[in-house]
């Protein structure tokens, strides 16, 4: 038996991190967001310019504004990989991210219960991350998200503060995303957890905590990068964009099923949390109601939490592994690989990135102002062409994101006013309302349409 055979959690997290390869590496899916192009865009101007970006050159409505870069690291890392190995080195990029988190997951929760209940809290868990499986910075921040909650827990269980490794993991999420302030909230949840045991326990969890604090304000954007993720919560045009939107009951998707378990255990008196731990259960499904994108903190660290809760004793013991089963994982790993490098990633039109439809445009109007489609945002960005609007919420804030939806309504009045005030020589829009409405313009005549995109120019 070979000595990975005889380590049945480490063979679990193996498979799982199989899964999460494949879901990421060959789901072409990943890259249908918008976002990931101006992520691309970005990562190569810094790259260019050998600096990090503090203002807006992708726009011609905010441009010269001060907007912070605040996920440059993962934006840099993005166009690295993308200059040196294409659309088949993202996927990898982004599924070695995925198969990171699913393994730490995974044999987190193997290591505390056994196989079967294993299997189920993972995949549930797991499953929750679903939706957002893009090629977005987010995604290189869920190996440490997943790590530090581990670590976190291991600190709880063994009555210490967390390893001191955890700071240069904290740096390393701050410069990715923003998502580092959940892990400065659950270190302080535990911390707090940890003080009615001893002085020794509050000091050392108080000294980790302020030293996170510090490592997170080491960033290009420094202490208003760790206010950052807070305003980007208090704007209240996120609840128009798919992923800030309030999650949906009516469907059943992972995350209703998620809850459907998690009510089954409470219900049944399988769970017992400590009220701490109870408290951040209940909070991540209320951020996971309350956004869609947000199931993913949920389907990540509510599985570590509860499998801590039902723990049992020596979860691991059980009849020895098949002598076969890990030289089969790994030889998986090593063909998934193999097929993924040679195995060329095709990008076409889709419904964010209507490359037919700009190709048809006139080569005089690409400089000239457009009303685009907010999907289409960053494809044009990574284009080279300015943009009326594309996904940095933060910088072009309520009042203007207020108007472009009105206009997509669309409001008439709202539409012809935008399009008199910028000057506006050519639209590009998803077939809709809005698109329609400018066939009906005095002056506008669509030069081109086909199932994702209407270009539109005026006379």
């Amino acid at each position: 038996m070979t000595p990975l055979a005889q380590r049945p959690v480490l063979v679990f997290a193996l498979f799982a991190g199989l899964l999460g390869f494949a879901v990421a590496a060959f789901a072409p899916q990943i890259f249908h967001d918008g976002d990931s192009w101006w992520h691309l865009a970005a990562g190569g101007w810094m790259l260019d310019h050998h600096a990090v970006l503090k203002r807006d050159v992708f726009s011609f409505t905010f441009a010269g504004r001060p907007w912070d870069a605040q996920e440059w690291l993962a934006e840099v890392l993005m166009a690295l990989v993308f200059r040196a190995a294409g659309w088949n080195g993202l996927h990898l990029l982004f599924g070695v991210a995925l198969a990171a988190t699913a393994a730490i997951v995974a044999g987190g929760v193997r290591t505390r219960i056994a196989a079967l209940a294993a299997l189920l809290v993972s995949l549930v868990g797991l499953a929750c991350l679903s939706g957002s499986v893009l090629a977005r910075p987010h995604l290189l921040a869920l190996p440490l998200l997943a790590a530090w909650t581990l670590e976190l827990l291991r600190a709880r269980q063994q009555n210490r503060a967390p390893g001191w490794w955890l700071l240069p993991v904290m740096l390393l999420w701050a410069n990715l995303h923003g998502s580092f302030a959940f892990g400065l909230a659950l270190a302080a949840a535990f911390g707090l957890e940890a003080a009615p045991a001893s002085r020794a326990a509050v000091k050392g969890w108080s000294v980790f905590f302020l030293a996170c604090l510090i490592a997170a304000a080491v960033t290009p954007q420094g202490l208003h990068g760790l206010l950052f993720p807070f305003q980007l919560l208090l704007l209240g045009s996120i609840r128009n964009i798919g992923e800030w939107a309030p999650t949906s009951l009516t469907q059943l998707t992972p995350f209703p099923i998620a809850l459907l378990g998690l009510f089954y255990l409470g219900a049944t008196g399988k769970l017992n949390l400590p009220w701490l731990r109870a408290l951040i259960v209940v909070g991540l499904t209320y951020l996971a109601l309350a956004h869609v994108r947000h199931q993913m903190l949920f389907g990540i660290v509510v599985p570590l939490l509860l499998a801590d809760a039902l723990r049992r004793k020596d979860p691991a013991a059980a009849a020895p592994l098949p002598p076969w089963l890990a030289p089969l994982g790994a030889g998986m790993a090593v063909l998934l690989v193999l097929v993924r490098i040679f195995l060329p990633t095709l990008r076409g039109d889709d419904r964010v990135s209507p490359m037919t439809a700009l190709a048809q445009l006139p080569a005089a109007l690409r400089g000239q102002p457009v009303l685009n489609g907010y999907d289409f945002g960053g494809y044009l960005i990574y284009s080279g062409v300015k943009v009326f609007v594309d996904g940095r919420t933060d910088m072009y804030g309520d009042a203007f994101l207020a108007n472009y939806d009105a206009m997509m309504t669309p409001d008439r009045k709202a539409l012809e006013d935008t399009l008199a005030r910028w000057h506006i020589a050519w639209s590009i829009l998803p077939p809709g309302p809005a698109a329609r409405m400018i066939d009906t313009l005095p002056g506008w005549h669509r030069i081109y349409s086909d199932g994702f995109a209407v270009v539109a120019v005026k006379d």
